[in-house]
């Protein structure tokens, strides 16, 4: 049994638009630290297997600015989607990837811009989603003992414990996004985790999930499955993605399959969704600022200022976002920066491909 470490790295981060860009994703950002988000992810999973058994699920836009980013990961270990269809086809492209290596590989699926604080801790946990996802053939997520009622993660619901000596159990359910009230209560009540997007499963395991829930999906996956390797897979690869309906893996197949856990796990972590969560993880000035770059600020605080070309100077003026980038300003109101979406929307529609 050997253990197959996929990132997806297939999404934009339009929540971080100036700096997020179609060739320049948030993954690929120097957000919490010097290193990209991408390189973060793969300095973790390097404690759990080497870099030829990590593989990176990406577009063809994107996959210049990932091979830069990591160059030690090897070339053939970069998958590419035709086009984006949520998670739920990107993650059974990997798996057959996986079982053409090893018929018995279990996949670990990581999102390739979190946060995690604690490598070790997340080591540790991971082990025990691994021999979970072995011992009872199941599909394993892992869920983050929520610290706030947080209305911008979906829940997981657990029950009874599957291992009396480890931090695994069965799920009851899972929630979407709350409002302010319902997340109260889920906190309150002790056994619902933030939903972290994180997995361990047997490769073959999934594939028969596949089968059961996104049955045209799975139909698809067996045809490339007879291609790979041969001539034909360009075209059958074209052909059958095309086909695909977008869906995410939790509403195919985690939400309906009676064989799933999560292991509990307790450290600091954040999916950094938006410049807000950059603010909350970053150090702050003695006037609760975060600067990077040659920024400027009097008489202002709890503040978050991004600069790579000129100064920037903040007079008077609390709780701003400012991000500059070569060819773009960003100002917003700190708690809104989920709104930056939009601007990213509108400027799609008005076909603005040169801030794109």
């Amino acid at each position: 049994m050997s253990f197959y470490a996929v990132i997806m790295a297939g999404g934009v981060g339009k929540r971080f638009w100036p700096q997020s860009r179609r060739t320049t994703p948030k993954q690929l950002l120097k957000i919490t630290s010097d290193e990209s988000m991408l390189a973060l992810t793969v300095e973790r999973l390097k404690l759990l297997t080497p870099v030829s058994n990590i593989l990176i699920v990406t577009n063809g836009d994107q996959e210049e600015g990932i091979r830069a980013a990591v160059p030690e990961i090897p070339a053939k270990n970069v998958i590419l989607e035709p086009e984006g269809k949520n998670t739920a086809p990107a993650i059974g492209l990997a798996a057959l990837h996986v079982l053409d290596r090893d018929p018995d590989g279990i996949m670990g699926v990581f999102p390739a811009d979190h946060h995690i604080g604690d490598v070790q801790a997340f080591k540790r946990y991971l082990e025990n989603g691994i021999e979970a996802a072995e011992q009872f053939r199941g599909l394993v997520t892992f869920g983050v003992v929520p610290t706030r009622p947080a209305t911008g993660y979906g829940y997981i619901q657990f029950h009874e414990r599957a291992n009396p000596d480890q931090p695994v159990y069965a799920v009851r359910t899972f929630a979407e996004k709350p409002d302010y009230e319902t997340a109260q209560a889920f906190l309150k009540s002790g056994d619902f985790l933030w939903n972290s997007g994180m997995f361990v499963w047997r490769a073959d395991v999934i594939m028969e999930a596949f089968e059961m829930h996104l049955d045209s999906i799975y139909d698809s996956l067996i045809v490339m499955r007879e291609a790979m390797g041969k001539p034909v897979w360009d075209s059958v690869m074209t052909y059958e993605w095309a086909t695909l309906r977008s869906v995410s893996i939790d509403y195919g197949i985690m939400e309906k399959a009676a064989n799933v856990f999560v292991v509990k796990v307790d450290f600091n972590w954040s999916d950094v969704g938006s410049w807000d969560a950059v603010y909350n993880l970053m150090e702050k000035d003695e006037h609760f600022n975060v600067v990077r770059g040659d920024v400027q600020v009097s008489d202002g605080q709890y503040n978050l200022v991004y600069g790579e070309k000129q100064h920037i100077a903040l007079l008077g003026v609390d709780n701003l976002v400012v991000i500059q980038t070569e060819d773009a300003i960003l100002i917003a109101p700190r708690g809104q920066s989920e709104r930056i979406k939009d601007v990213v929307d509108e400027l799609e529609r008005q076909k603005r491909n040169d801030l794109l």
